[in-house]
């Protein structure tokens, strides 16, 4: 196993194709959009070179509302960092204490990400639903009937509705993933750390935070482009309403492209988001300094 190993034009052979398959399927369909992003195109008629117009008229001001489905996917993207990896982060840090029952809660707070986001939507759909749902049951029963009202439908409520739901849905997958880090550290740091007088606090400020760096820098990272990239849940949730409120790219994207036939600004939308997606990567990755340790 070492000599083939060792052997770089044998693992040249074998990564070859699969760096062949993988350009096909991605590069290749990516590449292909962007010619199609410089076209006037309905999908069945000749097409027209435009250049860069698609562009221009992407961020232009007119009813598609595109500009607000960037700073709508901005305002995810700030939440799904700063709001839901930290609350992750706390629930893995209380988690890995060895508390009574920690696999049941473990458990419980991943159930959300192993369950389909179609179904995901329907379920809060009926807690939002105005005339029977569970919200607007829960504050008439406490005697806050005043607050009760048509969540998903008014423009005032729409986004953060549908926002909370994302963000719910995905810090147990984060969770699991800090918690996975936490646990891969030697348990002698903790006791020595306690022999020398450190508390709970402490402990996790000095010495499970600085060492859990690199998984809390992949857990921002899953975050952001989880955010710049999501379609489903919204779509089922309120599809881009009340009034374009909880509109998003992916949205936008998916009904210019479907609805209205507009393969040239729907691509130039699509080739958009994914450079927005590798931009914040980057800008992420030297952002967020780590260092690799060795216990």
């Amino acid at each position: 196993m070492n000599r083939v190993l060792a052997n770089k034009k044998l693992i040249f052979i074998f990564i070859f194709p699969a760096f062949l398959f993988f350009s096909l399927v991605v590069i290749v369909p990516i590449l292909y959009t962007g010619y199609l992003s410089t076209l006037e195109w309905n999908g069945y008629s000749d097409s027209i070179f435009i250049g860069f117009r698609n562009y221009v008229e992407m961020f232009s001001d007119f009813p598609k509302g595109f500009t607000k489905g960037i700073i709508n996917s901005g305002i995810l993207a700030f939440l799904s960092i700063f709001v839901q990896v930290p609350l992750a982060l706390i629930l893995a840090l209380v988690i890995s204490k060895g508390i009574k029952g920690e696999g049941v809660f473990r458990t419980s707070y991943f159930i959300p990400v192993i369950i389909s986001t179609t179904v995901i939507g329907q379920l809060w759909l009926k807690i939002y639903q105005p005339n029977y749902g569970m919200l607007n049951y829960m504050l008439e029963a406490i005697g806050l009937s005043e607050l009760k009202r048509p969540w998903l439908a008014s423009t005032e409520t729409a986004l953060a509705c549908t926002f909370f739901v994302i963000v719910w849905q995905y810090i147990g997958y984060h969770m699991l993933l800090l918690y996975s880090a936490i646990k891969s550290i030697p348990k002698s740091l903790f006791e020595a750390a306690k022999v020398d007088g450190a508390r709970n606090a402490q402990i996790a400020r000095f010495i499970t935070i600085p060492l859990i760096k690199p998984m809390i820098k992949v857990c921002a990272t899953f975050a952001l482009i989880g955010s710049l990239k999501t379609f489903d849940l919204i779509y089922v949730l309120t599809k881009g309403g009340p009034i374009h409120a909880t509109e998003v790219p992916t949205t936008i994207m998916y009904r210019v492209l479907i609805t209205e036939n507009n393969y040239g600004l729907g691509s130039a939308m699509a080739i958009f988001i994914i450079l927005e997606c590798l931009i914040f990567t980057v800008f992420i990755q030297k952002a967020f300094k780590t260092e690799n340790y060795t216990y």
